[in-house]
């Protein structure tokens, strides 16, 4: 079913509706959510739709994920994430997991930012110049 402008429009306002001091107030969210999933209207699960992706990408961009190939110490994890509060706002909050997959390095993901300084990552780039 094709988005329609007024849908979008419709959507961003409820969504501007459940943000209360910067942040999306998640009891507002689910019953906006609640109530369009309800709903009987023709308009509203593509209503219903955006809205939803509206609060994900809202979320995304307040959480950061934070991959290491080893654990990072505690004076690292303090550090990491008060550079990343101090780039992206102190809302930010940060979960840090390991994967030994990157060989080595860091990649840091804060909604559609990506910062990879992996040693997994810098051994493509060498291979897609060779």
């Amino acid at each position: 079913m094709k988005k329609t402008r007024r849908i979008k429009r419709t959507a961003r306002s409820l969504f501007r509706l459940c943000v209360v001091d910067g942040g999306v107030d998640e009891d507002r969210a689910r019953r906006v959510a609640k109530r369009l999933a309800a709903s009987e209207r023709r308009t509203a699960l593509p209503l219903l739709s955006d809205f939803v992706r509206l609060v994900r990408l809202e979320h995304e961009r307040h959480s950061a994920r934070v991959e290491s190939a080893a654990p990072l110490p505690d004076a690292m994890r303090d550090s990491v994430s008060a550079d990343l509060a101090r780039l992206y706002g102190s809302r930010l909050s940060t979960h840090f997991e390991a994967n030994p997959a990157l060989i080595g390095g860091m990649r840091v993901t804060v909604g559609s930012d990506v910062y990879d300084g992996s040693i997994r990552a810098r051994l493509a780039a060498l291979e897609r110049r060779l």
